[in-house]
């Protein structure tokens, strides 16, 4: 930990006056707490990437943090062995700073002879993901945070397989970017020089048609096995799905596709949402309201950068009941699978890949279709980054996802693709209606198939140096006290993957799983400040996997409140 009060006056020494950070350091002299929080630790790579409150500060994403980040990544590169000339992929969301950033990464790389194919207006996460190896880059830099809080943005990077960095490829780039000095002078070349110079390139419509005609391609089911009226309701929570999303739908010919319009523009307030997070129900409000005007079958709903798409589904008394990603992910693989097993199209030896965390009703799917199942750590990157080694191994990528609301149904977008799985959402919606259906009746059937699948995710906020001290303290309490039973129901086995497990890389994640089956995990959060609890069973009763699950959480929160 480094002296935040030391830190903080060197910034003040060096930010020039007429920068605006300069300002805002000096409205916080005196204030120990916010100087703490600012300068007591350097914003470091979490999940692939950067990400943090905008503001002055080590811990801060501004323009030094996200300077040095790019010129490390640079001197990477240059250092990497590989043909730099390939160039590496820019996209932004719609949160403050994030074109800012976007630009400064562009001209940071021009200033280090790297190419650039910078896209000059939001886009979609997948689309980028898509972009790196449609254009056979060598790297990708997204600017957003995702689904946080308006104050957050972030810095997400990709490798040349189209995946997030993880590895020796992130452990490297780390390396780099450390050794660099947050006030150091940074190779840099104005946006119009590079653009000059040929050096960034400004993507625009021939790569957003490419990208939409793969997700066309995502189609599984023929015209008319659909009722293509069924009445959905989309939200993209003023982030960058809305164009993508309602220009797929229109050319699929879903006449009534409708978006919110509150929601429908960029907005980095995100004024009517406030936490731009479609796991929280809450952000489900004005949809919901427009959905029973509509008698909408579906409400969809993706965050800012549309990585992350999430579902309510009308039930029979015309209320909206929302799906966690388990269901929708298990939903949407099922689906797939029907689909083209009914027409002889399953691909060879298919497999999926899901998180460990990740609940194992899409494992029961998988062993009814002959489809081989994998697990990753938390994180697309993790997910989709086995994808090449078991392509190598012979399999053909099918599906992969994870508990918090993500999935990537197909091989050219590796990471989560909300615009692709909305699309096959919408279609599941008019097959079943087709059929005389609702998306209700067709997960009861899957459940009557596999199992009473139940889960619940649990997530403790603990801010600040202290907060992460209490995390780790119930880490410790977990993985070294006396955890026999957990709610009346005794410890079958213990799986600590700090060290590994099998194929499965080091990380500080446990998982507790129980004489019945039943199972939970913890581990903390790579991006955010929490600690993650994740609680799963499963029997042929409804009611009563719901109720394991009720207790199962009672007694391990009841075990964490205690940790003080």
């Amino acid at each position: 930990m480094q002296n935040a009060q030391e830190v903080y006056e060197k910034w003040l020494e060096t930010v020039p006056a007429s920068d605006p950070m300069h300002q805002e350091l000096e409205a916080i002299r005196g204030d120990d707490a916010q100087i703490t929080d600012r300068f007591y630790q350097e914003i470091a790579f979490g999940t692939a990437g950067l990400r943090g409150i905008c503001g002055a500060g080590t811990n801060r994403m501004n323009t030094y943090t996200v300077g040095r980040a790019t010129q490390g990544i640079a001197d990477y590169i240059l250092r990497s062995g590989e043909d730099s000339t390939r160039g590496v992929v820019i996209g932004y969301d719609c949160r403050y700073h994030s074109k800012e950033f976007s630009e400064l990464a562009a001209e940071v790389l021009a200033g280090n002879g790297i190419p650039s194919f910078l896209f000059p207006s939001m886009r979609p996460t997948p689309e980028l993901a898509f972009a790196i190896r449609r254009l056979g880059a060598l790297s990708g830099i997204n600017m957003t945070a995702s689904h946080n809080p308006k104050e957050y943005n972030g810095y997400k990077v990709y490798w040349q397989d189209g995946a997030q960095i993880s590895g020796g490829v992130s452990d490297g780039m780390m390396h780099c970017i450390s050794s660099l000095d947050l006030f150091g002078q940074f190779k840099k070349a104005s946006l119009e020089e590079g653009i000059g110079k040929g050096l960034i390139t400004l993507l625009g419509a021939d790569m957003d048609r490419a990208y939409l005609d793969y997700v066309a391609g995502m189609r599984l089911r023929e015209d008319s096995e659909l009722d293509r009226k069924v009445p959905v309701v989309y939200t993209p929570l003023n982030g960058a799905g809305s164009i993508p999303m309602q220009k797929a739908a229109a050319e699929r010919g879903f006449g009534n596709f409708t978006v919110v319009p509150e929601q429908k523009d960029p907005d980095p307030e995100f004024t009517t949402v406030g936490y731009p997070n479609p796991e929280d129900p809450k952000a489900f409000r004005l949809a919901e309201q427009l959905a029973v005007k509509q008698k909408a079958e579906l409400i969809i709903a993706t965050d800012p950068d549309s990585d992350r798409m999430a579902v309510e589904i009308l039930q029979e008394d015309g209320s909206y009941v929302p799906l966690n990603g388990n269901q929708t992910g298990a939903m949407i693989l099922a689906y797939r699978a029907q689909s083209l097993a009914e027409r002889g199209k399953l691909p060879h030896r298919p497999v999926m890949i899901k998180s460990i965390v990740t609940g194992d009703m899409g494992r029961a799917v998988c062993e009814d279709y002959g489809i081989a199942v994998f697990e990753a750590l938390t994180g697309f990157k993790n997910i989709c980054g086995r994808i090449p080694e078991l392509q190598e191994k012979g399999y053909t990528y099918f599906f992969g996802y994870e508990e918090s609301i993500g999935c990537a149904p197909g091989d050219a977008v590796r990471d989560k693709d909300g615009i692709s799985a909305g699309m096959i959402m919408t279609e599941m919606a008019a097959w079943c209606a087709r059929n005389g259906r609702h998306l209700r009746d067709y997960l009861e059937e899957l459940y009557r198939k596999y199992g009473y699948f139940a889960e619940k995710q649990v997530s403790l906020v603990l801010k600040g140096i202290e907060g992460s001290e209490r995390i780790r303290r119930i880490m410790d309490t977990l993985r070294n006290g006396q955890t026999e039973f957990f709610g009346g129901l005794r410890v079958r086995e213990k799986i600590d993957y700090l060290h590994g497990n099998g194929d499965i890389p080091a990380s500080n994640v446990l998982k507790f799983i129980l004489e019945d089956g039943t199972w939970f995990a913890v581990r903390p959060s790579g991006t955010e400040p929490k600690i993650k609890f994740y609680y799963y069973t499963v029997s042929n009763d409804a009611q009563k996997s719901a109720e394991v699950i009720a207790v199962l959480s009672k007694a391990v929160d009841e075990l964490a409140e205690s940790i003080a």
